[in-house]
């Protein structure tokens, strides 16, 4: 699915036609439930903003006026969703460990033992990340995992560009040292800078 589709199934959702919108939540919902589980750090609750995300887009679909590509707008309810579940989540005393969802690896691997490390490394790397604040784990997300470019994620957050750059390379230091700790230090070596 293009771009092109994704204002093809906007303008028949427009037009009543509900089942377009299917379309789009079927092309986005991983990408919005990675973002808000980076966020909300347990699955449940990532599941719950996920939902919130997609009713408030249906609901407001009129809104989007095309200036800016759909995910990017997607991208900016989610971080919105996100921090004000977030901000009623600080309100309880209560805090919840994080929870980590591992996918199964599309890559071919050339034997069962390479999937095996791979899908633990990537468990390893999950639980980093997880380690982070919730905004540094939402900033190295969208701009490593999802591929974000400094402009699309100023847009989501609402920071100025150079902000952006700040907290990411701040970001990205914190989540060398969570990194460093965590995992084996032949592969953190790989990640130092020469």
């Amino acid at each position: 699915m293009t771009h092109q589709d994704d204002h093809i199934y906007i303008t028949k959702t427009l037009e009543g036609e509900v089942n377009a919108f299917a379309m789009l939540i079927d092309r986005y919902k991983h990408m919005v439930y990675t973002l808000s589980l980076r966020m909300m750090k347990t699955t449940e609750e990532a599941e719950e903003v996920s939902q919130d995300v997609f009713l408030k887009a249906f609901q407001k679909l009129d809104s989007y006026k095309g200036t800016s590509k759909f995910s990017t707008w997607l991208y900016s309810i989610t971080y919105h969703k996100c921090l004000d579940s977030l901000s009623r989540k600080r309100k309880q005393p209560t805090h919840y460990a994080a929870e980590i969802q591992e996918e199964i690896t599309e890559e071919k691997t050339a034997s069962i033992l390479e999937a095996i490390e791979a899908n633990e490394l990537r468990g390893q790397l999950e639980q980093c990340i997880q380690q982070l604040r919730e905004e540094d784990a939402f900033l190295v997300t969208l701009y490593y995992l999802e591929e974000q470019t400094l402009e699309e994620i100023a847009t989501v957050t609402g920071m100025t560009k150079n902000n952006v750059k700040v907290k990411l390379f701040r970001s990205r230091k914190k989540l060398y040292t969570i990194m460093a700790s965590h995992l084996p230090k032949e592969l953190v070596a790989r990640y130092e800078r020469k």
